[in-house]
């Protein structure tokens, strides 16, 4: 598998994956042409350098999953980088083969080379088989987690 960063060409297949689930269909806009929003979030992440977005490839090219990472300084611990994986979704032709398993060990080795003293990451209540994977790598839940949307 190739773990690369995203770009402008594999916008089409990402919006797909994360448009393909229950939750994801409620709030993507997956229509071709892309709508331009996605462009210039892109544009966004790709200009930070504490994001990467990232695709994994297999041998024959095709994208079997994406995720974001991003890497957020603050000053607790001492000044310490906390790193954050959103977005982890694996192709819906290539689940159950290990791929979020391979996504997930990538991340926590990305973490650990960026200097990060923790890999954190939120998953819906709705999932309870992703909060199952999470756990089962070791992840626990040891916050309440709380949104304002808008």
């Amino acid at each position: 598998m190739i773990f690369r960063k995203a770009s402008t060409k594999d916008l089409p297949i990402i919006v797909e994956m994360i448009a393909d689930d229950p939750l994801g269909s409620k709030r993507e806009n997956y229509t071709l042409p892309l709508p331009k929003t996605y462009y210039d979030a892109l544009e966004r992440i790709t200009s930070d350098k504490n994001q990467e977005l990232m695709v994994v490839e297999n041998k024959t090219g095709n994208i079997t999953a994406v995720f974001q990472m991003s890497f957020i300084p603050y000053l607790t611990y001492q000044g310490g980088i906390r790193a954050q994986i959103e977005g982890v979704r694996v192709h819906k032709a290539y689940r159950n083969q290990g791929i979020g398993k391979l996504v997930m060990e990538w991340a926590i080795r990305r973490a650990k080379e960026k200097n990060a003293h923790v890999l954190q990451l939120t998953t819906d209540k709705n999932r309870p088989d992703a909060i199952r994977f999470y756990e089962s790598l070791g992840f626990t839940a040891t916050h309440e987690g709380m949104k304002l949307h808008f």
